[in-house]
């Protein structure tokens, strides 16, 4: 099996989360309530993408398709928003909204966007051309959050694409999906055993629904069941910025607000106060824009950019170096609970600070990993069946020894390792240290 660099994976994660993503106490009764206000509102098309698309060929308006994992909270405060906020109603006239609640019968082709968000909105002219993605990981994180400058923004910026379609067409190619080995997510194996194309409102919906993240998770055990390496796309998703060491601000589609010394961004030169108006030749709409070009990026080389610098615009190229893409932050994303499961048996796995380094007398610059969480239950607890404890100290794995975050090590050993090996691993416990062998699976 094949896999075009545009998978993503999970629907939820943010610092309100500990290991599964916060929902509602009733989650069955939030999304029939969902449904019972939503299924005849006047603006919005409920759970149907087929209708959506036939009213904007009639009316010639884009398509705004938002995708909401109902029983989730994170995200809550903008979904309440982008449904009522007075300053918003201006701006949606001007789309067909269609809301969608399951990732049953997704068009894979056509939905590829970052599913670690419960709440994310893809705009498409009516023949099916993509104008561009928003999803806040600002908004994930706080689901009190509700500020929609963001939003407007990334709406005022499609609707310029919008207007300037078809002949802008070419510069819009890399922002679409490719073929994918499935159609919908009900046709990979691992959920079609499970799940049928539509919702079992007569019965339980929230068992017949298929959540975003189980796309990427089902994906992932794929590859993992045929003996294959995990791509790397499908491990670290739509990078951030700062992977790249950018910070942008979550008020506007891609301003500059942070560069971090020594990276990637700096060495391009790149300064606080740019606006990124493209990159790699695609007009961007929001900071998801430019996390998907950096993940259709390439293993390593050149990526073009422009950005506005007061009057002019800038053109600038950032140098992604070999293993570029290991250095994003995935700790916070419900996929890697799943990924902790395959590489570390279930551990949670956290660098120790320097600080805390400096206490235990260990170099800065060693591996020092602290098994902050150990799983109990199914092939989260294949560590503690190997004899890891809470608190273990992880110093050396496979013979190395240098420093390393929790997602490079997951990176690397869903490359190095196949379901069924074993990592020869070193840990202090108790000023002791223990060799201990960690099951891959």
């Amino acid at each position: 099996m094949t896999l075009p660099r545009f998978w993503i994976a999970v629907s939820v994660a943010a610092s309100v989360l500990s290991m599964r993503a916060a929902t509602v106490k009733d989650r069955e009764g939030a999304v029939r309530g969902d449904r019972a206000m939503m299924e005849n509102d006047a603006r919005w098309i409920y759970n149907d993408i087929d209708r959506g698309f036939a009213e904007a060929k009639k009316s010639g308006k884009p398509v705004l398709v938002v995708l909401r994992c109902v029983p989730c909270l994170a995200c809550v405060g903008l979904d309440a928003e982008v449904l009522k906020e007075a300053a918003l109603q201006p701006l949606l006239d001007q789309f067909v909204c269609v809301r969608v609640i399951n990732a049953n019968a997704l068009d894979l082709r056509k939905f590829q966007f970052d599913y670690d968000l419960s709440f994310s909105t893809l705009i498409f002219n009516a023949d099916g051309t993509l104008y561009g993605r928003y999803g806040s990981w600002t908004h994930q994180a706080d689901p009190e959050a509700r500020e929609t400058i963001g939003y407007r923004r990334a709406l005022e910026a499609a609707l310029a694409v919008h207007r300037g379609y078809p002949a802008n067409r070419a510069a819009l190619a890399g922002k679409q999906g490719g073929p994918t080995p499935f159609a919908t997510p009900v046709e990979i194996p691992t959920l079609a055993v499970k799940y049928g194309r539509e919702l079992n409102w007569g019965g339980n919906v929230m068992q017949s629904c298929v959540h975003c993240h189980q796309i990427g998770e089902a994906y992932r055990a794929s590859f993992r069941d045929q003996g294959a390496k995990v791509p790397l796309e499908l491990i670290y998703p739509m990078p951030a910025p700062e992977t790249i060491g950018l910070t942008l601000a979550p008020d506007a589609v891609a301003r500059v607000t942070m560069v971090a010394p020594h990276s990637i961004a700096a060495a391009a030169g790149v300064r606080v106060g740019d606006e990124f108006v493209s990159c790699h030749g695609e007009p961007l709409i929001s900071i998801a824009d430019f996390a998907w070009v950096l993940h259709r990026g390439p293993e390593s080389g050149p990526l073009s950019a422009v950005v506005r610098r007061g009057a002019k615009e800038v053109p600038l190229t950032l140098q992604l170096p070999a293993k570029w893409r290991f250095k994003s932050d995935i700790s916070k994303r419900v996929g890697t609970w799943s990924m902790r499961a395959m590489a570390f048996g279930g551990m949670t796995l956290v660098d120790l600070d320097d600080a805390a380094r400096k206490e235990r007398g260990l170099a800065k610059d060693a591996m020092a990993l602290h098994v902050k969480g150990l799983g109990q239950y199914g092939k989260h607890a294949a560590a503690k069946k190997a004899g890891f404890e809470k608190d273990d100290l992880i110093v050396a794995l496979d013979g190395g020894s240098a420093r390393i975050a929790e997602g490079e090590l997951i990176g690397r050993l869903l490359q190095e390792h196949k379901a069924g090996e074993t990592a020869d691993v070193t840990v202090l416990r108790g000023g002791r240290r223990l060799a201990l062998k960690l099951p891959m699976q």
